[in-house]
């Protein structure tokens, strides 16, 4: 298993809560959940990945569980990992920020010429 399919499951129940049109991509080994061809939300083994605006990352981090996500050293901006202690609670707190961002996000799809 490469992520945690129950933690999924619990991302899939919040996003149709909220009636959000997603589609999941497998990528970085885990699965990301994109809305509008962004990436929104996601799941990296057994940790919840969270796109954020950046203007309130640092606020963010004070939540129990969240801490910089940081694949190559260098941590991401805007990006956070959240371990499950962390989530047990607050799952609609970090989709809501997720959902919040989205609009302003960067899509990184490459357009057709």
């Amino acid at each position: 298993m490469a992520y945690d399919e129950l933690l999924a499951d619990k991302i899939r129940l919040e996003l149709d809560k909220k009636k959000v049109a997603y589609e999941e991509k497998k990528m970085f080994g885990g699965l990301c959940f994109m809305v509008d061809d962004k990436m929104c939300v996601g799941i990296i083994k057994d940790e919840m990945m969270a796109r954020i605006d950046p203007e309130v990352e640092e606020e963010a981090l004070t939540k129990r569980g969240a801490r910089p996500m940081d694949f190559t050293g260098r941590p991401m901006r805007g990006y956070l990992n959240i371990e499950q202690e962390g989530l047990d609670e607050d799952m609609e707190y970090w989709i809501d920020l997720c959902l919040d961002f989205n609009p302003r996000a960067k899509s990184s799809k490459k357009k057709k010429k």
